[in-house]
């Protein structure tokens, strides 16, 4: 095989490494730098002893909670990986990285049984139009088939899978492979390449039948090859893997590949793959619309040399102090550039076409944005999955309210899926994330890395209370202490509104009983004294009218006035029969329909209302699930979802409406609040 093959492209070519947490992405990122010779060892995540995961949380986790980013080169070809974490925690992070890659590997469990766990990362690299190709991870485990593997796989992909390796069976174990392409047989040496040997003759057969199978599959988008086997002509090696490299690039086809990173098993021949049948970073600037030199920063970091913009660059180099125009239309100055391997950060002159490197003190420059020379290419659309938890926080120590102000505003650099809320009216910083992981990190690193150490508690749940009966109530504030006194008197009618109509003030003094300039004062009280109600929530949906009231020539004052609205409105809510309303969320779940069942028990489990299902669009094999759910029973439902269905369900909420809540689970609510003091 040619070295300079349909893969041997100019530039860096960026692999993106994605699948489902646990399938290995950061083992094989390790066995792939070993192979190429970037490392002298093979790096384990078990030990602490990889390049990536570096992080105190990420070694604790024993999983990724960042991307890592590293580059090798292999027989002459300059590659740069993106370690996009697995769990749905910490996947935004690699959302933007993966958006700008030439071409991702989906690491895959081999049972079957697993293939489903794939499905996220198999349908957003379709969305994205990304290369992508499959590599079986822990093939030394497998107990099922490869074909079982690709069947299970399938319905997940919209282009076909082209199984391009057939097992070698030693017992019950996997010992080798046959590369359909090349019609050789390998045998797997721990540690080292594997070695070659004759095609066993009791594979013959299906070697011969899945060889065929994958010319059949090629042909579909090749006459020349069609006809060459109508003929029973045997298409020159050169023949097959110029094909392979145009079903991979042009998305016709998906190669399915798999070894164990664990034992370096099949990690040379996925290098070559890539080498050969990836196409270069001319392909990525055409897809994200690239026509002049420019840089897509996907990632921001703060470390030891201050704020880094990670960032590809895209259309021709850049050289360090090169001045290109940010998105906002003034100028950024790249200061300095580094390569990146881990952890550990270096000087680099220039960055070469399709390179990623660190570009520091370009404050300008936020994530998700592009640097250019020349045309700005169109924004890159990535979604992000929904926050669905929430923690209110607030600093251990007091005096670190402006410690933790600043930390908050560089982690929201850092982290796209993290939000900062500051809820009013129950006087509480909010973080928002994905899901506890998520939370519990972020946390975590404000204390590891801005020594800002947080009390954190569940936010406080939005509960309001209204009033069932309308009431006419009269407010008097009268004082006398020696010289002007105070004297506010007014009559109000308080009455129930429609849900969701929220507080309205009225007014219909007549003969001037009520001086206007007092009026708004009266106001400002009855609102005062919907903040806190009878059942200690604010007050919702509700009428209060001015309808009369008596004044003092020189003893009223707006201050007497405030106080008299505030007294009358207290005394209306007591007598209009309170009652507790509990705020409802309209929930869309995603789920395998293999775990729909699962799915509606639990959320029918929580109060869950349901409002209708049926088939994800798009998705094979997948259900959407609405249903109305109070915002009390959200708390633990992503996990529990999640353990309903392989980790694979997810949900959306927005506020719906505001519905009573009676009983012993208004009770429970109201008791402890009206215990609060005032």
């Amino acid at each position: 095989m040619s070295d300079n093959g349909a893969g041997a492209t100019k530039g860096t070519r960026v692999i993106a490494l994605v699948g489902p947490a646990g399938a290995g992405k950061t083992s094989l990122a390790e066995a792939m730098l070993f192979a190429a010779g970037a490392t002298d060892r093979l790096g384990s995540t078990a030990t602490g002893s990889s390049i990536g995961d570096f992080s105190p949380e990420a070694r604790a986790r024993g999983g990724s909670t960042e991307t890592n980013l590293y580059h090798f080169d292999y027989l002459g070809d300059h590659f740069a990986i993106l370690d996009c974490p697995g769990s749905v925690g910490f996947s935004a992070d690699g959302a933007r990285a993966l958006a700008i890659a030439d071409v991702a590997i989906v690491v895959v469990d081999p049972d079957p049984a697993r293939a489903p766990l794939a499905a996220p990362a198999l349908r957003a690299l379709d969305e994205l139009g990304i290369p992508h190709i499959i590599f079986a991870n822990r093939i030394d485990q497998a107990h099922g088939r490869i074909r079982d593997l690709l069947s299970a796989l399938q319905p997940m992909s919209v282009s076909p899978l082209i199984a391009r390796q057939v097992p070698i069976w030693d017992g019950e174990k996997v010992s080798g492979f046959i590369d359909l392409a090349l019609e050789r047989a390998f045998k797997y040496r721990p540690g080292k390449e594997s070695e070659r040997i004759e095609i066993p003759s009791d594979v013959l057969d299906r070697e011969s039948e899945a060889r065929t199978h994958m010319l059949e599959q090629l042909a579909d988008h090749d006459d020349e090859l069609l006809e060459q086997l109508l003929m029973d002509q045997v298409p020159a090696p050169e023949k097959v893997f110029h094909d392979l490299a145009r079903e991979t690039g042009e998305n016709l086809g998906i190669s399915v590949l798999f070894g164990s990173a664990a034992s370096s098993w099949g990690v040379r021949r996925l290098l070559k793959a890539l080498r050969h049948e990836v196409p270069g970073p001319a392909a990525a600037a055409s897809r994200l619309g690239v026509t002049d030199a420019a840089m897509y920063a996907f990632k921001i970091v703060h470390g030891s040399i201050g704020r880094l913009a990670m960032a590809r660059a895209l259309g021709g180099e850049i050289k360090e102090g090169a001045e290109l125009k940010s998105a906002d239309g003034g100028h950024a100055r790249l200061a300095a550039l580094f390569g990146v391997q881990g952890e550990k950060t270096h000087k680099v002159s220039v960055a070469r076409n399709g390179d990623i490197v660190a570009v520091a003190k370009v404050d300008g420059a936020k994530a998700g944005e592009w640097l250019t020379s020349g045309a700005t290419p169109p924004p890159v659309d990535i979604a992000l999955p929904a926050r669905n938890c929430a923690q209110a926080i607030e600093p251990a120590d007091r005096k670190d309210d402006v410690k933790l102000s600043g930390a908050l505003q560089r982690l929201l650099e850092e982290d796209c899926a993290l939000v900062v809320e500051h809820d009013d009216a129950n006087h509480e910083l909010r973080l928002r994330g994905v899901n506890d992981e998520h939370l519990g990190t972020v946390i975590a690193r404000l204390k590891r890395r801005f020594g800002v150490e947080v009390k954190s508690h569940a936010p406080t749940i939005g509960y309001r209370e209204s009033i069932r009966r309308p009431v006419t109530q009269k407010g008097r504030h009268k004082k006398q202490s020696g010289g002007h006194g105070q004297f506010g008197d007014v009559i109000i009618e308080v009455k129930p509104l429609p849900r969701g109509s929220g507080l309205k003030f009225d007014e219909k003094i007549t003969g001037g009983a009520v001086p206007k300039q007092w009026i708004p004062a009266v106001e400002e009280g009855v609102r005062e004294a919907t903040a806190k109600g009878p059942l200690g929530f604010p007050v919702v949906d509700c009428s209060v009218t001015l309808i009369d009231g008596s004044y003092h020539s020189v003893d009223s004052s707006e201050l007497a006035f405030r106080l008299a609205g505030r007294m009358a409105m207290q005394e209306a809510l007591h007598a209009a029969q309170p009652h507790l309303l509990e705020p409802i969320h309209k929930l869309t779940v995603v789920c395998p329909s293999s775990a729909t069942s699962r799915i509606t028990s639990a959320v029918a489990g929580r109060r869950g209302q349901m409002l209708g299902m049926g088939p994800r669009d798009g998705w094979t094999g997948w259900d959407r699930v609405e249903a109305l759910l109070p915002e009390a029973e959200l708390s633990g439902l992503e996990a529990e979802l999640r353990s309903q269905s392989q980790g694979l369900a997810s949900y959306e909420s927005e506020f719906d409406h505001l519905s009573e809540l009676n009983g012993t689970l208004a009770d429970k609510v109201v008791q402890p609040r009206v215990a609060e003091p005032a």
